[in-house]
């Protein structure tokens, strides 16, 4: 009857698919209600703090064009070992596979290939 619901079946499903494309560090689509002074609630939506930056690849050697959130970029930057992890090589290297994403891991390979 549905010939279609087969075939979307056998994809990867995410929660968050944009969160996929983009280093978001976990962070997804927060759920909630709007509520004023009628005590009427509403549903909405809140979306990750997401910048587009340009890092820099010690490995790779240039410019890497990445989307990702504020959590991440906080993280990238701490210059301490024992609290960042100093950099985008280090954090692609050393954060867990789940909050990396698809866009993160293929970054992480490349940075692997290169060392």
């Amino acid at each position: 009857m549905f010939p279609s619901i087969s075939l979307l079946s056998n994809l990867v499903s995410a929660p968050f698919k944009r969160a996929q494309l983009g280093l978001f560090h976990g962070k997804t689509k927060q759920y909630g209600n709007s509520v004023p002074n009628s005590k009427h609630k509403t549903r909405r939506t809140w979306l990750p703090n997401i910048h587009n930056r340009r890092l820099f690849s010690d490995t790779l050697q240039h410019h890497l064009r990445v989307k990702l959130t504020a959590r991440a970029l906080k993280t990238i930057h701490k210059a301490s070992p024992a609290r960042g992890h100093g950099g985008i090589d280090n954090y692609l290297l050393k954060t867990k596979p789940e909050l990396l994403g698809w866009e993160g891991m293929r970054l992480r390979v490349l940075v692997r290939e290169r060392q």
